[in-house]
């Protein structure tokens, strides 16, 4: 005869299938807002330290030190990276409107490959691919930019109530996360870690090699030197290959225009100098930050892009990470007990 199932117990069941399904349902209705909540959380991360600072050490009030932090984090950060996202906006729209800009681009490169070095790669199926994929990429970085733009308010008020809160928050954290405690420290400390490797690093390497690159093009001749050094700025997020998506083809259109010697030094301007910046900026981060494998920042920035737009770049890596970081402690927490039990 089976066992009757204890009144409490299904009470529990019960309780836990309303919990579950308004949960479901709120995280349906505010998924736009997920941006603006990473981007609070990481900007919490950044500045935690700076805030019991100015409130321990220098009695500054809560809210007061709050509103400095977030004034400086919009001065320093979101400025320019709205500057960025307007740059991208900018040269995205007229493609989006007339996606035979691209299609031209690329046929004015297949036959000078075909010409000059018997190659056809860029065969009219390839290109209609290339173009299709990179139309979709562009309207989804633009739809995804807008978003991210217009929820700038949102993650401010979230980020002050993180800021004026800061004890309260971590001491709840502490206590519910239905972790162990060596396990909650860890999440934390990694948390961090994964949060200044893409806030912090990705950008200091996109800047370096957007700049270093940007100079290349202007030094050579590039009429589209500040746009061109932006996207290789951005397509750098992609490791190994990720500036030679700019600056090659680049290199190889001025010579199919008739700059043979232009081309041919972007092409080692970016061969030598952009990739190695690459390799040292990635090196000297990796010893202090934490090391993001590069199929991670890969699939991350793709995930990102069509979900965030421009700052996908950043919160794309950042959330896989974290949820890597959680399928770990899980199978820490739960996965042995689980084994040994069977």
């Amino acid at each position: 005869m089976l066992n009757q199932i204890h009144p409490n117990k299904i009470r529990q069941i019960l309780f836990i299938t309303v919990l579950l399904g308004l949960g479901i349902t709120i995280a349906m209705e505010m998924f736009f807002m997920l941006g603006a909540f990473l981007g609070a959380v990481t900007l919490y991360v950044l500045m935690r330290n700076l805030m019991i600072r100015l409130v321990v050490d220098y009695k500054w009030r809560q809210p007061l030190a709050a509103l400095m932090l977030m004034l400086v984090s919009l001065i320093l950060l979101v400025i320019p990276v709205a500057w960025l996202a307007s740059v991208v906006v900018d040269t995205l729209s007229p493609v989006i409107d007339d996606p035979k800009i691209v299609t031209r681009t690329f046929e004015q490169i297949n036959i000078y490959l075909v010409q000059k070095l018997k190659l056809n790669i860029l065969s009219a199926k390839n290109i209609a691919i290339i173009n299709e994929k990179l139309m979709s990429m562009a309207q989804s970085t633009l739809g995804g930019t807008v978003s991210i733009l217009g929820n700038l308010a949102i993650m401010y008020f979230m980020l002050y109530f993180m800021l004026t809160q800061i004890n309260d928050i971590e001491l709840w954290l502490r206590r519910n996360v239905p972790l162990k405690h060596s396990n909650v420290s860890i999440v934390m400390k990694e948390i961090k870690l994964v949060i200044y490797s893409n806030a912090v690093g990705i950008p200091i390497v996109a800047l370096v090699q957007g700049m270093v690159g940007m100079l290349g093009y202007f030094i050579f001749g590039s009429s589209e030197y500040l746009l061109m050094g932006v996207l290789t700025g951005v397509a750098s997020v992609i490791p190994v290959v990720g500036s030679m998506m700019i600056w090659l083809p680049l290199a190889i259109y001025e010579m199919s225009q008739g700059r043979t010697w232009p081309g041919i030094l972007i092409g080692a301007w970016g061969l030598m100098v952009i990739g190695s910046v690459d390799n040292i900026a990635r090196f000297m981060l990796q010893k202090r930050m934490s090391d993001t494998h590069p199929l991670i920042t890969i699939f991350g920035v793709i995930i990102g892009v069509n979900l965030f737009g421009f700052l996908g770049v950043i919160f794309g890596p950042l959330m896989l990470s974290i949820f890597i970081l959680l399928v770990k402690v899980y199978i820490d927490e739960f996965g042995k007990a689980g084994v040994e039990r069977y």
